[in-house]
């Protein structure tokens, strides 16, 4: 796994509707009945001079008729039914009634004006009157708009295919690395090679988020300076951790990983500021890897793909950030730092969660497992645009929340279950293609599965907002994991569990869909 796979929000923000105030005839700006002679306190509206025919009035005559308005029978209109004729196209297109309560809110009607004028004890009550008044008249569905909810499949497949292919310069590089046995059990090289793509993906995910927030903002060059700051910074960071976890006798090992956080910060640049087709064109050498599952290739040629590739990458970044290198780009402070630390943490607990995965029987098959599920991140992200889409649209044509209840759950588990498949064909695919690779058993197969579930749904939760209840999920996942590697299934399928509850609660609101 590679750059970041943040969602990236709509830039428009949808501000709450006015309700419309019309005048009255005869009445003055202050809402006092007038007179020719200007505003007095006069008589009541459309009391003619006798007794006042409402329960516990005054029986005594009033001063006589006045000009006030008034209903032809001569008793006063109920001021709820004139609220609602005037808010009735707001209210009508409602699911809940607190989306009445906020637009009565927005409009400035305080507690005390809704006791006084309507009889409610609040806003939100008033909303619940308003709500079961006026009938529901959603309109029909407009045509999906073009914006970050609504893209395309393919965009999405060459994401994740950029995501996988590089995955092939370990298979160029594995010769160079080869050496003595390493720690902890795994190959000599290995524990500087995690340490690096770690720091990376917890650097990068945080990059990401800060950069996608400005372009939520509307400032590319924003978004463009802020990559091009942290990406150095992250490739810096990366190197020197993989330099401090090798051991003597991984120094090639070390320096494969300090190229590997250099193209990771440059495949973010280009992933965030929408280069993918530049970025796959940049991975193309790498596709030398694969006459290399079944012949020798002389170790110069390895070397020069893989720095070919690594090189066009640094150079297609370069190049995609000049607008942020321009002085006039320095624009304003920008978002709190602070806000993209959870996304980081989501990055590290996710990206330790898809390496354990790959603690397969055999290399081979771990190796599969981690392919599948970086290639299935692609049909992820254009699954979380579905479900967001659908939602939406949801939210505009049905008239309660029982109903957008069900629908969204429906929906929910449809695009989970879409991802699943997905995964398990991918799983199955690499299996059959990938040279003494053994066939997945069922409860590898089902492990698999689990994870690809905690991955799904902490994206999802991520794209909502959620995203410090999914990184501390995924954190003490893989924490449990790595502590007591015997209870991996076990761990996994309880943060699944955790994850689906979280989602439940939170995304079966309207509220939470609201953009």
């Amino acid at each position: 796994m590679s750059g970041s796979l943040w969602l990236k929000r709509p830039t428009a923000d949808t501000p709450l509707p006015t309700i419309p105030r019309p005048r009255r005839e005869g009445m003055t700006g202050t809402g006092a009945p007038t007179t020719p002679d200007g505003p007095g306190p006069g008589p009541r509206p459309g009391h003619d001079g006798g007794p006042d025919p409402r329960p516990g009035a005054d029986p005594r005559p009033g001063p006589g008729p006045g000009p006030g308005p008034g209903p032809a029978d001569g008793l006063a209109g109920d001021p709820l039914d004139e609220l609602a004729e005037r808010i009735g196209a707001l209210a009508a297109v409602a699911v809940h009634p607190d989306e009445i309560a906020a637009i009565l809110e927005s409009d400035g009607m305080t507690d005390d004006h809704i006791r006084l004028t309507y009889g409610r004890a609040d806003s939100f009550a008033l909303a619940e009157d308003l709500y079961a008044r006026v009938e529901r008249r959603h309109p029909a569905p407009q045509a999906p708009p073009a914006d970050a909810w609504h893209t395309g499949l393919a965009g999405c497949l060459l994401r994740g295919l950029v995501f996988a292919l590089p995955g092939l310069a370990y298979v160029l590089a594995a010769p160079l690395l080869a050496g003595e046995q390493g720690r902890f059990g795994l190959p000599g090289g290995t524990v500087p090679l995690l340490a690096g793509a770690v720091t990376g993906w917890v650097w990068n995910q945080a990059l990401s988020h800060r950069a996608y927030t400005w372009l939520g903002l509307g400032d590319r060059p924003a978004a463009a300076r802020a990559l091009l700051v942290g990406a150095p910074a992250g490739a810096l960071a990366g190197t020197a951790v993989a330099l401090a976890a090798a051991a003597p006798g991984e120094t090639p090992a070390a320096l494969f990983a300090a190229g590997q956080s250099v193209y990771l910060a440059a495949a973010t640049v280009l992933l965030v500021l929408g280069r993918e087709r530049a970025l796959f064109r940049a991975l193309l050498p790498l596709a030398g890897a694969v006459p290399a599952f079944r012949w020798d290739l002389p170790d110069p040629l390895r070397a020069t793909l893989l720095l070919t590739a690594l090189t066009a990458s640094v150079v297609l970044a370069g190049l995609a950030l000049r607008p942020g290198a321009r002085r006039a780009a320095a624009g304003r402070g920008g978002p709190p730092r602070a806000a993209s630390l959870p996304y980081g943490l989501f990055g590290l607990g996710s990206g330790l969660l898809v390496l354990q995965a790959g603690v397969g029987v055999t290399p081979v098959s771990g190796a599969g497992a981690v392919i599948a599920l970086t290639l299935s991140m692609g049909p992820a992200e254009w699954l979380l645009h579905r479900f967001r889409g659908e939602s939406l649209t949801r939210l505009r044509t049905l008239t309660t929340a029982r109903e957008f209840r069900r629908a969204v759950t429906g929906t929910l588990v449809l695009c989970l279950g879409g991802y699943l498949t997905v995964l398990v064909a991918l799983t199955l695919t690499v299996a059959l293609a990938w040279p003494g690779a053994p066939w997945p058993t069922p409860p590898r197969l089902v492990g698999l599965l689990v994870i690809g579930t905690v991955l799904w749904l902490g994206l999802l939760l991520q794209a909502f907002g959620a995203v410090r209840g999914a990184a501390a999920v995924c954190l003490l996942a893989a924490a449990a994991q790595t502590a007591e590697p015997a209870a991996g299934p076990l761990v996994a399928g309880g943060a699944a569990a955790v994850l689906a509850v979280l989602t439940c609660v939170l995304l079966v609101r309207p509220t939470a869909h609201r953009v």
